[in-house]
């Protein structure tokens, strides 16, 4: 929750500036972030398009998702309609490259996503900011370190406690096996988050 969740918060409600009412796409849905951003999405009145693989479509159904889009049939750019709200955060296409779906007056954020090989994340987070100048609507990356902390975190343990958002725990492991949560995690496709623990599951 302090990491996934907070970082989730900050970019529908700080970058994104999400009303209640609008249309958001959440690129990469069922990831630790994703998760957490349908769920606040939802709960602060957004009409939510959540984009996974098929293996995670009635996850993110289940987390409040209005529809869902299955990337491996569908390209997430020719939906063929705009949001008020896109949040990347699988980084799977260039920023410049969801003009398309964004409104004049919307915005896209940017969370971390696939980058180069020496820069990561970075990669992608710098070229989406070299192209913000040139298109129609407002850009934005969410990333650390953040300000007001505790006032976020109060947030979510608000909402965790109303029942509307709720962690997503794929796999757990022992803190012996911390080389395989590793492994798993860096595969991509995690189902939520990955808990290492000291206590049995």
């Amino acid at each position: 929750v302090p990491m996934a969740a907070q970082t989730a918060l900050l970019a529908l409600r700080d970058d994104g500036g999400l009303e209640n009412g609008q249309r958001v796409l959440v690129n990469g849905a069922s990831g630790g972030v994703g998760t957490f951003a349908v769920q606040l999405a939802r709960a602060f009145g957004g009409k939510v398009t959540g984009v996974c693989s098929p293996a995670n479509l009635d996850l993110v159904r289940s987390l409040g998702a209005e529809e869902v889009v299955d990337y491996t049939k569908e390209d997430v750019l020719g939906l063929g309609r705009r949001f008020d709200l896109v949040v990347d955060i699988a980084g799977s296409h260039p920023g410049r490259a969801y003009r398309r779906l964004i409104r004049p007056k919307g915005r896209h954020v940017q969370v971390g996503g696939r980058g180069s090989r020496w820069l990561q994340p970075m990669g992608r987070m710098f070229g989406t900011m070299a192209a913000a100048p040139f298109l129609p609507h407002q850009v934005a990356i969410t990333n650390g370190p953040w300000k007001e902390t505790r006032r976020n975190l109060i947030t979510l343990g608000g909402l965790i406690d109303a029942g509307e958002l709720r962690p997503v725990i794929d796999r757990a492991y022992m803190f012996g096996e911390i080389p395989a949560a590793v492994r798993y995690q860096e595969e991509g496709h995690a189902r939520g988050k990955v808990v290492v623990t000291v206590a049995e599951s």
